[in-house]
């Protein structure tokens, strides 16, 4: 005797499969929104598990569902990288099935920290001193000079170690001019370029003092040679004179600024003279010096015959 028929259903859930996801490189500081985990799967649903390998990123050890938002972190002087590893969950007709993880990796490269560079001071034609930029994190530094009338170009830079070589500085002025540099560090990769801090620094390049022409002076022993007083072309000038003979009557062998009237002495049957070297100094610069001379001419005697 053959009864009723009567049937089932076997089903068999897929494995948990979850798409893979590129890895991401970023720098200090940046807000990551991590793409969401997707799956081929069309039934069911499918969960996702994820931990991460470094929590020094800004992330946490591990969680369920999507990564969160969350800012990359990076305190070290490199790059630091974290493997984050993800294992799908397939539940269907309340079944679930594990799949294979897949992982992919955040990378967070370092703000690089550029070191304070000293303001210099020079004289004009005179060299400068070497400025050499030190980072920590940094492959690339670049700089900017607003005043390329100093005798330096208005940009530059490269990859570390990366330095302004000594160069002579120039002012064809008058006064103190200043040029400030700026300079700027970078981390930078194939896929990202991080900037770090700036620095700025000046280089302040004073003038060459001159003093103006004086003329000689002649006079007769006993005469009055005329007081000069020293002139050039950069305020607040010191004029260091100093004489070569102080026997025609100015008994005083060095001054500054201004050279006194004195009453020429000559008791000899012919000219004495003096050489007056003038050295004009400002903001410890130094111009060559220029001279003249003064002159006292003899009495004259007639001896009796």
């Amino acid at each position: 005797c053959q009864g009723a028929n009567t049937s089932f259903v076997a089903t068999v859930n897929p494995t948990a499969q979850v798409n893979p996801l590129s890895n991401i490189e970023v720098c200090n500081g940046t807000s990551i929104n991590p793409s969401s985990f997707t799956t081929n799967n069309t039934v069911g649903t499918t969960t996702y598990a994820w931990t991460n390998s470094n929590t020094a990123i800004g992330l946490g050890g591990s969680g369920n569902g999507d990564i969160p938002s969350f800012t990359a972190t990076n305190t070290s002087t490199t790059p630091i990288t974290a493997t984050i590893t993800v294992t799908p969950t397939f539940t269907h007709n309340g079944v679930s099935c594990s799949g294979p993880a897949e992982t992919f990796t955040i990378t967070v490269n370092p703000t690089p920290v550029l070191n304070p560079i000293s303001n210099q001071t020079v004289c004009n034609n005179q060299a400068t001193n070497p400025m050499n930029f030190v980072s920590a994190g940094a492959t690339t530094i670049t700089w900017t000079n607003n005043l390329t009338s100093i005798g330096l170009g208005g940009s530059g830079g490269g990859t570390l170690p990366q330095s302004i070589p000594s160069f002579p500085a120039t002012n064809n002025t008058s006064s103190a001019v200043t040029a400030t540099i700026l300079v700027s560090s970078f981390y930078n990769t194939t896929n990202e370029s991080c900037p770090g801090n700036t620095e700025t620094f000046t280089i302040t390049i004073n003038p060459t003092p001159t003093v103006n022409a004086v003329g000689n002076q002649v006079v007769c022993d006993g005469g009055s040679t005329t007081a000069v007083t020293f002139t050039g072309n950069v305020d607040n000038t010191t004029y260091n004179w100093a004489s070569s003979n102080t026997t025609i009557g100015l008994t005083t062998p060095t001054g500054s600024n201004t050279l006194p009237s004195f009453t020429g002495f000559n008791t000899t049957n012919n000219i004495v003279s003096t050489t007056i070297t003038v050295t004009p100094t400002a903001q410890n610069c130094q111009e060559t010096p220029t001279s003249f001379t003064i002159s006292v001419n003899p009495t004259p005697a007639i001896t009796n015959t």
